[in-house]
C-alpha cells in the first residue's frame, strides 16, 4: 500500500508499505490536466452540490415571506426570544402584495427553529449508508436517484406546508434523507476517478459548489421572494434540479472503463495511478478496529467542530448582520451572500495548495495537518473577537469575509483524510464523518438560540466563545491522533493487482 504522496507519477521511486511497486512507464508522463473527463467529472459533481445546497438553504431565505411577520419581530437586541435564519425583516421587508400571492403562516420562532433542523434529521440517517451503498452499486445510481426525489420534494415544499405543519415537517425529513444520500455517496467516485496525487483537487472543486450554492440561493432567494412570491424560490430551484438530473445520468459513470468518450491516454493514466489499489473482495467490515482506530475518530471529532462553524455562518449570518445594523432584507441578503463567493474562490484553490505541497515533498499527514489549521483555528479565532469590535460595515464584513474565505481549506485535510487511512472503506468514513457533521448541524443552531435567548446583550459573544472553545477542541484532537498512513484494519490481505 501507499500513502497519496508515495503515488505521484513524477516520483522516480515509489516505495510501499507491502514492497509492491507499480512500473512507472505504465503512468503516462504527460496526460489530460483541467481539459479532461476527469475534471469534466469534479464540475458535474460541483454541480450537483450547487443544486443540493440551494435547496437546503432555500427554507432559511423564504421564512422571512413565510410567516406572519406582524406576529415575530426579528431583532435579538432586547428580545429574549430566539429567532432563526433570515427571520430578520421586520413586517415592513415582506411586500405586501405576497399575502394575495402566497401563503403566510403563523409559525413562531420555536416551531421555525424546529422546521430549519427537521432535515438535518433526515441526513444524519442515510449520510453514511449512501456512501457504503453507492461503493457496492455505484455513485450514479445512488446521488442521480436522490437528487431527483430532493428536486421533486422541492417542488413540493409549498403544498406541502399548506397541507399542514406535521406534512411539512415530515416532507422536509424525507428530503434530508435524500440529501443525506447525495452528500455521502458522490465521494466513491474518486475511489475510482481520482489518482492519489489528484484527490486533494478533485475532491475540493466537487465541495465548491457547496458555498456557490449557498451565495446563489441567499442573493436570489429573496428576490424571487419579493417578485414572485416565496413558492417559486422551491419552483424555480427545484425544476433546475430535475433538469440537471438528466445532466447526471447522461454523463457520469461509475469507472474509467465504463466511460464511452474518455480519452485513452487518461484512461490509462487514471488506471495505471490506481494500479497498486487492491481487487476489492467481499470481506465483513472491520467495526470493531474502526471504533478503536484514534485517526479515524479524530477526523469525525474534528469534523463536528468544523461543521459547527460552517453551521454558525450559514444559519446566523444574516441574523447578526440584522443585529448590529439593523438593515433590509435586500441589503442584508447582498452582505450575506458576499462571504460566500469568497468561500467558493477558497474552496477551488485550496485543492490546488495541497497538491502544490505535495510536490515540494511535504508528508502527507503534515498536508492534511495544516490545511485543517488553516481552515479551522483562524476562522473560529476571527469570530471570537467581532462582538469585541467597534461595529461598522468594513470591520465586520471585512472579518466574516476572511472567516468564510478560510474555513474551506479544511475540505483539503478532514473531509479527504478517508481516502488516505482507508481507501477501501473511504465512502462510507466520509459518510460517517458527514453525520457527524449533520449531529453538529442540529446542535448549533439549539444550543446558539439558548444562549441568545437567555442573555441579549452578550450573547453573541457567548455564542462565538462556545465556537471557539468546540473548534479548538476538535483541532487539538485531531493534530494529536491524526494520521494520512492505510491503517492496518484498512489493508486487503489476499490479491493485489499490478
Amino acid at each position: 500500500m501507499a500513502t497519496m504522496t508515495e503515488l505521484s507519477p513524477t516520483v522516480e521511486k515509489s516505495k510501499f508499505s507491502q514492497n509492491t511497486q507499480v512500473d512507472e512507464n505504465l503512468v503516462p508522463k504527460k496526460v489530460p490536466s483541467f481539459c479532461s473527463t476527469r475534471y469534466g467529472l469534479a464540475l458535474i459533481t460541483h454541480l450537483c452540490n450547487f443544486m443540493v445546497m440551494t435547496q437546503y438553504v432555500a427554507i432559511n431565505i423564504t421564512m422571512v415571506a413565510m410567516v406572519n411577520g406582524t406576529n415575530h419581530q426579528s431583532r435579538f437586541n432586547g428580545s429574549t426570544e430566539m429567532l432563526p435564519i433570515d427571520s430578520f425583516s421586520g413586517s415592513n421587508d415582506v411586500p405586501k402584495s405576497l399575502s394575495a400571492e402566497a401563503s403566510v403562516y403563523d409559525w413562531s420562532p420555536q416551531i421555525q427553529g424546529i422546521l430549519f433542523g427537521s432535515v438535518n434529521y433526515g441526513m444524519m440517517l442515510t449520510v453514511a449508508p449512501s456512501g457504503y451503498l453507492a461503493g457496492r452499486i455505484g455513485t450514479k445510481r445512488v446521488v442521480g436517484v436522490s437528487l431527483v426525489g430532493s428536486s421533486l420534494l422541492t417542488i413540493f415544499t409549498p403544498l406541502a406546508a399548506d397541507l399542514g405543519l406535521a406534512f411539512f415537517i415530515a416532507t422536509r425529513i424525507v428530503q434530508g434523507l435524500m440529501q443525506g444520500s447525495i452528500l455521502g455517496g458522490q465521494f466513491a467516485l474518486w475511489e475510482k476517478w481520482g489518482p492519489p496525487h489528484e484527490r486533494s483537487r478533485l475532491c475540493t472543486i466537487t465541495i465548491a459548489g457547496m458555498p456557490l450554492g449557498a451565495f446563489a440561493i441567499i442573493l436570489l432567494g429573496g428576490i424571487i421572494s419579493q417578485s414572485l412570491g416565496w413558492p417559486f424560490v422551491f419552483y424555480v430551484f427545484g425544476g433546475i434540479g430535475c433538469i440537471y438530473c438528466l445532466l447526471w445520468f447522461a454523463l457520469v459513470y461509475d469507472e474509467p472503463i465504463f466511460h464511452p468518450w474518455i480519452n485513452v491516454t487518461e484512461k490509462e493514466y487514471i488506471l495505471a495511478s490506481l494500479a497498486h489499489q487492491v481487487i476489492p473482495q467481499k470481506q465483513p467490515l472491520p467495526i470493531k478496529a474502526m471504533l478503536r482506530s484514534l485517526p479515524l475518530w479524530s477526523i469525525g471529532v474534528c469534523n463536528f467542530s468544523h461543521q459547527w462553524l460552517v453551521t454558525i455562518l450559514i444559519v446566523y449570518m444574516p441574523t447578526y448582520i440584522s443585529s448590529v445594523f439593523n438593515i433590509n432584507i435586500r441589503d442584508n441578503g447582498f452582505l450575506s451572500a458576499l462571504p460566500f463567493i469568497i468561500a467558493w474562490v477558497t474552496s477551488i484553490l485550496t485543492g490546488q495548495l495541497a497538491d502544490f505541497l505535495l510536490t515540494k515533498n511535504f508528508r502527507l499527514v503534515t498536508v492534511r495537518k495544516i490545511t485543517t489549521f488553516l481552515g479551522n483555528f483562524p476562522s473560529s479565532a476571527l469570530l471570537l473577537v467581532l462582538p469585541y469590535l467597534t461595529p461598522s460595515y468594513v470591520t465586520t464584513m471585512t472579518l466574516l469575509m476572511i472567516t468564510c474565505g478560510l474555513s474551506p481549506i479544511s475540505q483539503s485535510g478532514i473531509y479527504v483524510n478517508p481516502l488516505d487511512i482507508a481507501p477501501r472503506h473511504s465512502s462510507l468514513l466520509m459518510g460517517v464523518s458527514r453525520e457527524l457533521g449533520c449531529a453538529a448541524a442540529i446542535a448549533a443552531p439549539t444550543v446558539s438560540g439558548l444562549l441568545l435567548s437567555q442573555d441579549p446583550v452578550f450573547g453573541w459573544r457567548n455564542v462565538f466563545l462556545l465556537l471557539f472553545a468546540i473548534n479548538l477542541s476538535g483541532l487539538i484532537f485531531y493534530l494529536v491522533f491524526g494520521d494520512a498512513s492505510i491503517q492496518d484494519w484498512a489493508k486487503e490481505r489476499k490479491l493485489t493487482r499490478l
